[in-house]
């Protein structure tokens, strides 16, 4: 596992971000763990998160001309990254969608620099990948490229169709999704952590039941 990754693992597990125990998914199946991205929500924890999407992008050499962050949870992910690109000498445009057009003033419904050329679009996790099938279209429509997704967590867990939500977005779009840490990821830490290690079992047990390679 890369260094980073290991980092950002016990990170999130300091923040409470990942969590142990029985959680209820919105497939209706009990996971046992957790991820909520929201809890990254102070200055330090903004600032070190930015900093873990800049590795996990430099880390996949992934081409792009600027940064996309659907609203409402990619509004602070894809400022934080643009800033942790830029103190490592990537200075990259970014924008975020509106919920709702706006009428006056500057109007419109994205804030930020124009949307062209080739966008990557940053998100936490994706579950049914609605966010992303309306950022692709949304990115398309002007007149730009989707050229790929950056994630914090792939769950690497099966939809309805056989393939998880990172492969269906990848086989619908023909774009490359890559993420900080996967569910082996997690895994391969959770095995050498003795404190942790009563978790490894129903994490196994989970991506037995419901995962796919």
């Amino acid at each position: 596992m890369l260094d980073f990754r290991q980092e950002f693992i016990e990170f999130a597990i300091n923040h409470n971000v990942l969590c142990f125990g029985e959680f209820k998914t919105k497939a209706g199946r009990w996971s046992p763990y957790f991820f909520n991205a929201g809890l990254f929500n102070d200055g330090d924890s903004l600032r070190k998160i930015g900093q873990f999407y800049a590795k996990a992008i430099l880390a996949a050499q992934l081409p792009f001309d600027m940064l996309f962050g659907p609203a409402y949870k990619g509004i602070p992910l894809v400022s934080a990254i643009s800033i942790a690109l830029s103190e490592i000498g990537g200075n990259y445009p970014f924008c975020f969608n509106r919920k709702e057009v706006k009428d006056h003033g500057e109007g419109g419904n994205i804030i930020g620099s124009p949307l062209s050329g080739r966008v990557l679009i940053v998100d936490d996790v994706i579950s049914a990948g609605t966010s992303i099938r309306e950022s692709v279209d949304f990115i398309r429509a002007s007149d730009a490229i989707p050229c790929g997704v950056i994630i914090a967590l792939d769950r690497m867990e099966r939809g309805s169709k056989g393939l998880s939500a990172v492969q269906e977005v990848r086989k619908m779009y023909g774009i490359p999704v890559v993420s900080i840490i996967n569910l082996d990821d997690l895994m391969s830490y959770l095995q050498d952590k003795s404190d942790l290690e009563s978790n490894l079992h129903a994490v196994k047990s989970y991506r037995a039941q419901y995962g796919v390679v």
